[in-house]
């Protein structure tokens, strides 16, 4: 928005010159969304307390332990999407579809999120949304957005009648860490549209599985939105003609270095929360958050075409949910259970791990799997 507000101006005044170039609007998109985080957390824990008051957002399928965070307020996530959003509007080029793209899912998911926070506030339990509405408002929105912003539609009329052609903006083959994109490159057809859909949907309910603990989700969330920012700058920026993307043998797509702008607003923005939700935490993030930033991880894992690779980034996420899936097949199959309690982060509590503990070891481990992932990029 301050684009398309001051750029014009910068004949009369020069240091609106800057505006045109991504990488300032990339830092400053995160310090805004930072400031919008930590000065409104006060006001929003406050008044999120006075609203849940009398209401418990502790699942009752998790440890003992968690009994004596009762009261403590949750939907913390509404701060971390309005200052992504809002810092986002102010500094992405508006005209990129693939921002619209991100943005739109992160928001639809987070309105998802809210929904089913809302419903445990007013119903004053900790059901919520069924889990199947959930996964299907997530498949309409993941749909809508990919053929509202995402599709160039055109109509065709012949001898007979009228075609109605599709044509996508994004890729649809697949790149696969380790794998130079010359060697081997599978073009999913028409497939990869359910295939997109299954990659934002399962990282979205992942990250929101990884949100159990004071700060457990945010962190990899933090190192997934820096890696990622790196990831849609080397594929879209060219300097003085040269491309990142072609040097490294990766996927190059034009306009990617703007979803830059995106990820810098949601690691200002979580950075922001974690001020707030790291441990003893005074808000919760609550489904409006994790499910709101899972959607916008998928989004980039998509937009960026670092599909598979974003299995390794998002290793802590892919294995609580993994341990989920594990938990249910095992007990249904064999009356037995696999984990003392699954998510996995409630197992180590029952061993007798530290909740501080068990949050920073998350934490190094995304580091090291964002390495690893920004690795294979270069060994492509």
């Amino acid at each position: 928005m301050l684009y398309y507000l001051l750029y014009p101006l910068s004949g009369r005044v020069g240091v609106f010159n800057v505006l045109r170039y991504p990488s300032f609007r990339i830092v400053a998109a995160g310090l805004t969304a930072m400031i919008i985080g930590l000065l409104l957390g006060p006001i929003f824990i406050e008044r999120m307390r006075v609203l849940q008051y009398g209401h418990s957002n502790i699942r009752e399928d998790t440890p003992e332990t968690h009994k004596k965070k009762a009261g403590t307020p949750s939907m913390g996530g509404a701060l971390i999407l309005l200052a992504l959003t809002v810092a986002t509007l102010l500094f992405g080029d508006l005209r990129n579809r693939y921002v619209w793209a991100a943005l739109l899912v992160t928001v639809g998911f987070g309105a998802i999120g809210f929904a089913d926070d809302w419903l445990k506030i007013s119903r004053r339990n900790s059901k919520g949304l069924a889990g199947r509405r959930k996964l299907l408002f997530q498949t309409v929105v993941v749909l809508l957005v990919y053929y509202g912003a995402l599709t160039d539609w055109q109509v065709r009329v012949d001898a007979h009648f009228p075609w109605l052609l599709v044509g996508s903006l994004i890729d649809l083959h697949v790149t696969l860490p380790f794998v130079p994109t010359r060697f081997f490159q599978p073009d999913l057809g028409w497939v990869y549209l359910p295939f997109m859909v299954l990659v934002v949907v399962f990282t979205s309910n992942a990250v929101n599985l990884t949100d159990g603990l004071d700060g457990l989700a945010i962190g990899p969330t933090i190192v997934s939105a820096l890696t990622f920012l790196a990831l849609s700058y080397i594929a879209g920026a060219t300097i003085a003609g040269f491309s990142l993307a072609e040097y490294l043998r990766i996927a190059y797509i034009p306009g990617a270095e703007e979803l830059g702008v995106l990820c810098s607003a949601m690691f200002g923005a979580s950075v922001a929360f974690l001020w707030y939700n790291t441990y003893p935490a005074s808000v919760f993030m609550g489904d409006v958050g994790s499910l709101a930033l899972g959607g916008a991880l998928g989004m980039m894992a998509v937009l960026t075409k670092n599909e598979a690779a974003s299995a390794i980034l998002h290793g802590v996420f892919l294995a609580e949910a993994v341990s989920v899936i594990l938990q249910v097949w095992s007990f249904k199959t064999r009356g037995k259970r696999i984990f003392m309690m699954a998510p996995i982060h409630h197992h180590y509590e029952l061993k007798g791990w530290a909740e501080p503990k068990i949050i920073v070891r998350f934490w190094i481990l995304s580091m090291m799997l964002a390495l690893v992932a920004l690795l294979s990029i270069k060994l492509r």
